[in-house]
């Protein structure tokens, strides 16, 4: 796990950063309240006070990790740009997200792979937050889309591109050359997902 110091945490912070951490590694299931308060040096019943239950905790820990997804998405300036620069932005700020964190990777694997209430819940969210950037997108080229598109599939779509890696990187690993999160390799598959969703695969221009 990586190395946090949670000194400076409050005890609620503390807790969420101890439970992010073990339920990346171990999924939510695996993970007892006890272990959470033991890593972060507390006493169990703290678990109870701040978030009243284990799935208070999950609660709390899906809402730091979507707030800092949404965070980052947030802080590009869209104004001003095109369709094809705010892509590459976006795309940009996705790879560094994941690629930086480890931990943020193996918290979503788990928790969008448990097949649980919860992990629905987690993907209809993010889900959103996809359809919400794809008017982005709209709205930067002008309000034009190719006509083919099919919208209701769309953020589906665009996430199956960004999760896709993340939740398949155990098992797709082995048939890369490089670490499938090193910064180049981030770059070069954020490229090649922006010129498919620009231009396709096999587009009748050929481009």
């Amino acid at each position: 796990m990586r190395a946090v110091d949670r000194t400076d945490l409050t005890g609620r912070a503390r807790l969420r950063e101890a439970a992010l951490e073990l339920f990346a590694e171990r999924g939510f299931e695996a993970t007892s309240t006890r272990a959470v308060a033991a890593a972060a040096g507390l006493s169990p019943a703290l678990v109870t006070r701040h978030f009243g239950s284990k799935q208070g905790l999950r609660a709390a820990v899906d809402e730091y990790v979507l707030g800092r997804i949404g965070e980052a998405l947030g802080g590009l300036d869209a104004e001003g740009a095109d369709g094809g620069a705010l892509m590459a932005s976006l795309g940009e700020v996705s790879a560094r997200l994941f690629g930086a964190d480890p931990v943020l990777r193996g918290y979503l694997r788990q928790a969008l792979l448990e097949d649980s209430e919860a992990s629905a819940v987690l993907f209809g969210r993010l889900l959103r937050g996809a359809r919400r950037e794809l008017e982005r997108l709209r709205e930067a080229s002008g309000g034009a889309t190719d006509p083919r598109a099919d919208e209701e599939w769309a953020p589906f779509q665009l996430l199956c591109l960004i999760l896709g890696p993340l939740l398949l990187e155990r098992v797709m690993q082995p048939n890369v050359s490089d670490p499938m999160f090193a910064p180049e390799v981030l770059a070069r598959r954020s490229a090649a997902n922006q010129r498919l969703l620009l231009h396709g695969l096999f587009g009748p221009d050929g481009t």
